[in-house]
């Protein structure tokens, strides 16, 4: 019990799993969100909506996005895009 909660919370810790994000998409366009590291949220570049990671967990519900400003969503922090983005 011990092991797999240390393990549980180490997972919690690093952030969100990159397979996890390729599935995530946006609430509103149903369109892929970049994982940005450096504000711990995943990004709607489309929308300029940006969703939160809150214990590893992201928070996608519509009350949750924030609207960020044109040069906020541009901006190239240090992020894993989606891979569904390429295609």
């Amino acid at each position: 019990m011990v092991r797999g909660s240390r393990a549980a919370l180490s997972s919690v810790q690093s952030g969100l799993d990159k397979a996890l994000s390729d599935f995530l998409v946006c609430p509103f366009s149903k369109h892929p969100l970049r994982l940005c590291k450096e504000t711990h949220s995943l990004i709607n570049d489309e929308l300029g909506v940006s969703y939160p990671i809150v214990d590893g967990i992201p928070c996608l519900f519509p009350k949750d996005g924030k609207l960020l400003k044109d040069k906020d969503a541009s901006k190239p922090c240090d992020s894993v895009s989606s891979s569904r983005e390429s295609t």
